[in-house]
């Protein structure tokens, strides 16, 4: 798997998060074998078929009797089917790579897959009502419509489900195939798992493996709904969450260079360069007489709001102005009887 889409830093250029993989013709094809096999399944759980008496003949094997020595990791092992403590883990990783990928969809995509798992399996265990192989009555019977829920396999699905959206979210095709044969052999170990423990019949595991591949093909089909869900809580986080946690890019502020002043600005034209009669100086002058008149406020700059000329600047009157004559001294006429 590439680790530049989940450590990279939010400033860093990433790939497009949104390469998704598509309903494929071959995913196409896996979808309807599936559900022909889950199907198959349970008409023949329903039907009392060879099926049922090859449940009946693995659990009266009793295969924790036989290997009791695998029984204390196995134990163990099983909790990778648990949907409360992988869903945990498995979010807790995706919500990291949220967090590092300022994008929704790993959670966004994991909470899908999940709530398509409980609505589908739990609709058939409730439906069915099968008892586990401990509370079995009958032998030789399919023990449906008793009030259990264990047909099709939870822990089987549920293993299928959640280590598989870790391959469905990776980053690369190669980090996705090795992804899915990983997913594939943990599923597999839990599903074997469960019926050496004898919590569950054969049947069961194969139909929560078929249940559980169906909920990861169907995926693409809800990228649509995914991409909105993921576009209008981003919006909302946005308002409610600083900038630099969702990702979003603040303008820089333009700070002026070292030895630089302020931006120039054009300067007020003076009171007397503007002709009295000219249509503009008669409105600028209507209009600093309003604001004047309203805000008491003189319209010339202070002395303070002036910009300051740089150092060793001409400090002489503008070349275009002409210099003011010099007054020439004025005569001092002296009176006839005046003293001398």
């Amino acid at each position: 798997m590439r680790t530049d889409r989940i450590v990279a830093s939010p400033t860093q250029e990433r790939p497009d998060d949104r390469e998704v993989p598509g309903m494929s013709r071959t995913r196409l094809v896996l979808f309807g074998t599936t559900l022909v096999a889950y199907a198959a399944t349970v008409v023949a759980v329903l039907a009392n078929t060879a099926l049922v008496r090859l449940d009946w003949q693995v659990m009266l094997f009793r295969p924790y009797k036989q290997w009791p020595r695998f029984h204390a990791f196995l134990d163990y092992f099983v909790v990778l089917g648990q949907r409360g403590p992988t869903a945990v883990l498995v979010a807790a990783w995706l919500g990291w790579r949220t967090y590092k990928q300022r994008s929704l969809r790993p959670l966004l995509v994991l909470g899908t897959s999940l709530l398509l798992l409980n609505i589908t399996v739990g609709a058939v265990k409730y439906g069915l009502g099968r008892l586990g192989p401990h509370y079995a009555t009958s032998v030789g019977s399919a023990e449906l419509f008793m009030g259990g829920d264990i047909f099709p396999s939870g822990h089987t699905a549920n293993a299928v489900v959640t280590w598989g959206v870790l391959a469905y979210l990776a980053s690369t095709p190669f980090a996705r195939r090795v992804g899915s044969v990983i997913s594939a052999m943990l599923a597999m170990g839990v599903g074997m798992t469960t019926i050496y423990l004898g919590t569950h019949w054969v049947s069961d595991v194969l139909s929560g493996w078929c249940a559980g591949l169906l909920v990861l093909l169907a995926l693409p089909w809800f990228e649509p709904a995914v991409a909105r869900a993921e576009e209008w809580l981003m919006g909302l986080l946005r308002r409610v969450l600083p900038a630099r946690l969702t990702g979003a890019v603040e303008a820089p502020a333009v700070v002026p260079a070292a030895g630089q002043g302020a931006p120039e600005q054009e300067p007020a034209p003076a009171c007397g360069t503007v002709r009295a009669g000219s249509a503009p100086a008669a409105a600028a002058t209507a209009a600093r007489g309003t604001a004047t008149h309203h805000s008491g406020v003189r319209p010339h700059a202070g002395r303070y709001e002036r910009p300051t000329p740089p150092p060793g600047a001409n400090r002489r009157p503008h070349p275009e102005r002409p210099a003011r004559p010099a007054t020439p001294p004025v005569p001092v006429v002296r009176g006839r009887g005046g003293p001398a």
